[in-house]
This record gives C-alpha cells, structure tokens and sequence, in this order.
C-alpha cells in the first residue's frame, strides 16, 4: 500500500489598498507593490490585487460594503486563505471583515510584524517583536474573543466571555510591562557598552537605509562580518557591529540597524527603540540606497522621515548609492553622486566603487584626527599609554627623559597634549 502525503499547505493571499485623501494612484500603486514584496517575504502567494477610490475610508469595512461584497464572492473559488490590507485597521474594521469573508483579514502593520518574528534570532530581537505584537493586539483582544458569541449565542457565553476577556487583557498588560522592563534593562547595556567605545573614542558610523538595499552585504565587504544578506525585505533583524580599520590605521565601529520602509509601524519604532538608539548616538550615518530600485527617490524620504522620528535628522551623513551593478545606464549613478553632496557610488555585491568609498568614509572622518607634534616627559606615561591606545603614532624618537612624538590624535586629546605642544 502507498502511503500518501498530505500536500504542503500555504496561504493564497488577495490584497487590497485603498485611494483616498492624499492619496495618489501612483502613490497606492507603489505601496500595492511593496505590499506584495512583504507578502512574498511572509511566505504567500499573492492571487489578486484589488483597489478602490474612495473620500476616505468607511468606518465599518475600510473599503465599501459593496466592494467588500464583491470580494467576498471572488474568493470563494479561488482557495485564497488571508486577504491582506496596505493600511493599518480598526478593531471594529477588522472583526466586520473576518466576519463577512470568513477569512483571515490582516493589515499591514500584523505582515510587518509577522515578518519580523519569522526573522528575529536574539534574544533582545525576540523581545522587541513580541512587545510590538502585544501592543497592536491589546486593542484587538475583543475581536480575537468574537468567536464566543457566534457558537450557541448569548446566553450562557457573555458572563464567561467577558471574564476571559479581561483576563487575557490583563494578562497582555503584565507581560508588556515584563517585556518593557526587560528592554530598559537591554537599553542600560548598550549605554554601558557605548560608554565602553567612547572611552576608546573609536568613531561610531549607523548604517542605516531601506529594507534590502544592501546593508548587511556592505558591512560583509568591509568587515568580513557573517551577517545575512538575502535579496528579500528584512533578511536581518539583529543589529551587528564589527569593527574596521581605515588605511590611515584609524579605527571605526559599523553597525548595521533593522531596514527602513514606508508606514513603519509606529508600535515597531518605539519597541526597537533600544536597537534604533544606536542610530541616535552614531557619530556618522551610511545610509545606504539601492540606486537600481524604481522609487529611490521615494526610499530616501522614508529613511528620512524614521531618521527625524529618532532624533537623528542633521547628523553627518555619508550617501552610498548601492547596487549599480543593476543599473542599465550608469549616467544614473554620476548624476546622483552630483545631486547629493558627501555621497559614492557602489556595488557591495562586485566591489566596484568601495575603495572611494573607504576614502570617503576616511574624509568624513578627519576630523576625529588631529596631527600634532609634541614633547613629552618621561613621567606622563599614563598619557603616552591613552596616545598609543586611542591615536596612531607617526614618530616617535627619544631625547634625554622626553619623547618627542608626532601622531594622529582624536579631539579629546588636544586639550591634554597642549601643555607639550611642539612648533
């Protein structure tokens, strides 16, 4: 007798976006794309795409109840198992759609978090998407307890109900607070660890940029760092840091940061705050841009917009136009490098570019090195030692008890080495 396998199951989702207010077709059909790249990345397979144009949304069903009829006879036939929608939901929107499809109704930001639970591998990671999911499932816990009413009705089930209701609420607020004070705790160690870095004062450069536009493969090309790096949005989650050294011999810590997007969920920011905080305090930002992508122009802004959310908007930034290994006309990248002051041209994949890069990045950093000349007394070896742990030393030559020395030093020592300074 031949066994037979049950088939693999998957979800056949159909999307649904909406053109309103400000919003412009052009505008919906890009977000309508990048829905169906979070979609793929979740793991489904997208049937349909469907949009309408509406004032602004209804309150009941988001879109019409007639376009929400309309949907629900075409899925019938067709095996799709979510239907998926570009904005975030009301509770009440939600619990009206689950009950008129009789599917699984999803927004953006429940993708987005979906995403990254499949994709968080620490411990901090895990943290922060299970405290983002329990924050957009607070509001939500009277649709997830819908199902009460629909078995014998509402005798018999409403007191019940309504208790279980309020425990599991109360239970989510505990473990919020759990998690929260778990992430302060994550956020004390970073600072200690920044504190760590600045003691050494090694410059410290984000990298920042959309989801999938080369990050984690760039700082792979410099640093040799094994980080994940897939062509697929949010291959990484977990912030890395490696450190690299500039043909100056200076030293600069790379940390990489969760990607960007368009409609970031606020939920999501605040809890990868203690991850995020690295961007804030950086010394420098990379941000890197996929030149080769369609709405690049669109990309930066959204970076943009996270950057200023986090306090960051203004600080020094390098622009690295990435992948244009992609790009049919190269004119593209020269034209870009000319519209952007501080900005190269690269390709993390091939290499092409990096080494301008290396010296961009060494310019931007110059001023972390001071070339001074001095003569130092035989007695401040304490000082001596900080010159050769945090400087790079170009001369050094002994006369009597001095060492006259001529060496790179960060800011923080010029006021020290005054006292010594050499014409």
């Amino acid at each position: 007798m031949i066994e037979t396998r049950p088939q693999k199951t998957h979800e056949r989702a159909i999307l649904i976006g909406l053109e309103h207010g400000g919003v412009s077709k052009w505008d919906l059909r890009d977000s309508m794309e990048e829905l169906a790249e979070l979609a793929h990345s979740a793991g489904a397979e997208v049937v349909d795409t469907v949009t309408q144009k509406l004032q602004k949304p209804t309150a009941p069903y988001y879109i019409g109840k007639g376009k929400a009829e309309s949907i629900k006879d075409s899925i019938q036939d067709r095996q799709v198992t979510s239907v998926i929608f570009d904005d975030e939901l009301s509770p009440a929107q939600g619990r009206n759609l689950e009950t008129l499809l009789a599917r699984k109704v999803l927004d953006r930001t429940q993708l987005i978090l979906d995403i990254f639970a499949q994709r968080a591998r620490s411990r901090e990671g895990r943290l922060q998407i299970e405290l983002a999911q329990l924050q957009y499932l607070l509001p939500r816990l009277t649709r997830m307890w819908h199902h009460l009413s629909r078995q014998t009705g509402g005798i018999g089930t409403r007191g019940p109900g309504e208790t279980q209701l309020e425990v599991d609420r109360r239970r989510v607020q505990e473990r919020i607070a759990r998690l929260e004070r778990e992430l302060e705790s994550v956020r004390r160690t970073r600072a200690v660890q920044r504190q760590g870095r600045k003691r050494h004062q090694w410059p410290v450069a984000a990298v920042v940029g959309y989801t999938n536009a080369g990050k984690s493969t760039l700082l792979n090309l410099l640093t040799g760092a094994d980080v994940v790096a897939a062509d697929k949005l949010f291959a990484t989650l977990d912030p890395t840091t490696r450190s690299f050294t500039l043909p100056n011999k200076q030293r600069v810590l790379l940390t990489d940061t969760v990607g960007f997007l368009r409609k970031l969920p606020h939920t999501l920011i605040e809890s990868f705050k203690a991850t995020l905080e690295e961007v804030s305090e950086a010394d420098l930002l990379i941000h890197v841009v996929d030149l080769s992508h369609p709405r690049v122009d669109e990309q930066m802004e959204a970076v943009d917009k996270v950057i200023k959310e986090l306090d960051a908007f203004g600080k020094q930034t390098l622009i690295v136009f990435n992948k244009i290994d992609n790009l049919a006309n190269r004119e593209l990248a020269e034209a870009y490098v000319s519209r952007f002051h501080n900005s190269v041209a690269i390709s993390a994949r091939t290499g092409e570019g990096v080494s301008k890069l290396v010296s961009a990045l060494q310019e931007a950093l110059s001023s972390w090195r001071l070339r001074l000349q001095f003569r130092l007394p035989a007695k401040e070896s304490a000082l001596m030692a900080e010159i050769h742990r945090v400087g790079h030393v170009l001369e050094l030559r002994y006369e009597d008890e001095n060492a006259l020395i001529v060496a790179h030093v960060p800011p923080h020592l010029e006021a020290k080495l005054a006292p010594f300074s050499e014409p």
